[in-house]
């Protein structure tokens, strides 16, 4: 048995033994309820990187003097990548890429062909685990630092720019942060391309309330991501929207 699964038992045994304790004194239900909610409230806060909750994120800018917005894309990079520089390179715009540190080494061309077409690259760890809101501190540092670590081998550039896997923000992962020093970039934009199947309600997610200053996430690593962007661009035009590389977009630095 495993320490954490032995924690988890001890909590679920701490949390019966109070219940049984306070059972004449609190009904039952408005305490579970009570649990429940703590626990909801803080997957809710640990899930959306967007309320800079445990740690102050990049998510847009509505205070950026022109008429633009940002692209960014994740969990590349991968032959796709390819496709998706040729539609920035057709319509001059300039975005950041946060790759997992697996596919930098699967693709060490492509990933340098990103930096030399004039786009930022940043930091996604190296593995991408599903298991990302578990992780010990010292495990979410080591991704950390050794995605950087390839970057450097394969790229000549020190990332200082770190998008967490699905968005998982929380205590471990802010402490793993002040260690390596890296800035949270987030987005406010979020059409779920990588689980929809369908463009055009990924379109419609994110043209529909679309302002100035907002910085839309994107999956380089998924085929339909091309034609969705290259239609995303003939919108924006369409509607007299510039683009804007997220660095510029923050006025921060994106390597060190």
């Amino acid at each position: 048995m495993t320490f954490k699964l032995i924690k988890i038992l001890f909590g679920v045994a701490a949390i019966a033994a109070i219940f049984q304790f306070y059972r004449e004194i609190w009904p039952f239900w408005p305490v579970l309820l009570i649990c429940i909610s703590y626990i909801l409230v803080v997957l809710i806060l640990s899930t959306n990187v967007q309320f800079n909750f445990f740690v102050k994120a990049y998510n847009n800018n509505p205070a950026y003097p022109d008429n633009s917005v940002a692209f960014s894309f994740d969990d590349g990079p991968t032959e796709n990548t390819l496709e998706i520089l040729e539609v920035l390179d057709k319509y001059q715009t300039k975005a950041a890429f946060f790759c997992i540190g697996r596919n930098i080494e699967k693709h060490p061309e492509i990933f340098r062909e990103i930096i030399k077409r004039g786009h930022i690259v940043g930091n996604h760890t190296y593995s991408h685990t599903r298991k990302m809101g578990f992780l010990r501190t010292k495990i979410i540092q080591k991704e950390i630092e050794q995605c950087n670590k390839i970057a450097e081998n394969m790229g000549g550039v020190k990332m200082k720019l770190f998008r967490p896997p699905f968005g998982i923000i929380n205590p471990k992962t802010k402490r793993a942060l002040q260690k390596t020093g890296h800035r949270v970039i987030g987005w406010n934009i979020r059409p779920y391309d990588a689980v929809t199947k369908s463009p055009d309600k990924i379109i419609l997610r994110i043209t529909k309330n679309l302002k100035k200053g907002d910085l839309i996430l994107l999956h380089d690593n998924k085929p339909k991501t091309t034609a969705i962007l290259e239609q995303l661009l003939v919108i924006l035009e369409q509607r007299n929207f510039g683009t804007v590389r997220p660095d510029k977009l923050f006025d921060i630095h994106a390597y060190n």
